[in-house]
């Protein structure tokens, strides 16, 4: 029987993550997944009725020990890293003015959002390039769950925007110093979809997409950004790298 594809999906205990690392597992692959809490997910189990093995670890993505704990807990489980999904991600605690906005949400902020899934992404990539070395065909992938605040401003969470734009670039970095060793590197920009991060906000943005916010006038799902990791997991795009996939009902386009 051959060896089974694994994945690291990170913040994969709700929303996107959840609704990714269950796409994966349907998609062949075992994961490794993470949350700050001690407790497993349900994702945990979810994932393991089908048929995929599933290795949580407690970690905490702006942590540099923790960070290494995931990817140390990875190489001993499985042995291999075939797909990171860097999608752990927050919201500010408390929406702020950008005149009135403090650096303790600045840093909370930067540090989940662009500052771990920099590092993170160093080491599996530097893992990758070892693999890619014993393993010249094994597809190798990344994958960052980025958003439209990295180009639409929200002066209300400017930390948020600040830090998908940074996640945008790395994306583009990470691409291009990975290209020579076949591994490709995307970017998943997601709209208005229905999570926990958006639930306090749920009537402002029922009223914008009932007034056309996006030519697609309903809420995006967890699902649909789930579908297009599984788009690139299957090896659809791999002549592609440092490509962004929107998956936001049309959001993005300009129109007159």
């Amino acid at each position: 029987m051959p060896e089974r594809a694994v994945a690291i999906v990170t913040g994969a205990s709700r929303g996107i993550g959840r609704a990714i690392a269950i796409e994966l597992a349907k998609l062949g692959y075992d994961l490794v997944i993470n949350r700050v809490q001690q407790e497993p997910p349900q994702t945990l189990k979810e994932v393991e009725d089908l048929g995929a093995a599933c290795e949580f670890v407690q970690a905490d993505i702006a942590c540099a020990e923790d960070r290494s704990r995931l990817v140390a807990s990875t190489k001993s489980r499985f042995g291999r890293c075939d797909l990171l999904v860097n999608n752990t991600g927050v919201a500010p605690l408390d929406r702020m003015d950008i005149l009135d906005v403090t650096e303790e949400s600045f840093d909370r902020v930067m540090g989940i959002n662009l500052k771990g899934p920099y590092f993170l992404t160093q080491q599996v990539a530097n893992w990758m390039v070892e693999q890619r070395k014993q393993y010249p065909d094994r597809p190798l992938r990344i994958v960052n769950i980025g958003s439209v605040s990295s180009y639409a401003s929200s002066p209300a969470r400017g930390e948020y925007c600040i830090s998908k734009a940074g996640l945008s670039m790395m994306t583009k970095l990470y691409a291009h110093r990975l290209a020579e060793h076949n591994i490709g590197v995307f970017e998943i920009c997601p709209g208005v979809i229905a999570t926990d991060m958006t639930s306090p906000v749920k009537d402002k943005y029922d009223k914008l997409i009932a007034e056309g916010l996006a030519p697609t006038r309903r809420w995006g799902r967890p699902e649909d950004v789930a579908k297009a990791v599984g788009v690139i997991a299957e090896g659809k795009l791999d002549f592609s790298t440092g490509n962004v996939i929107n998956v936001d009902g049309g959001f993005h386009l300009k129109r007159l």
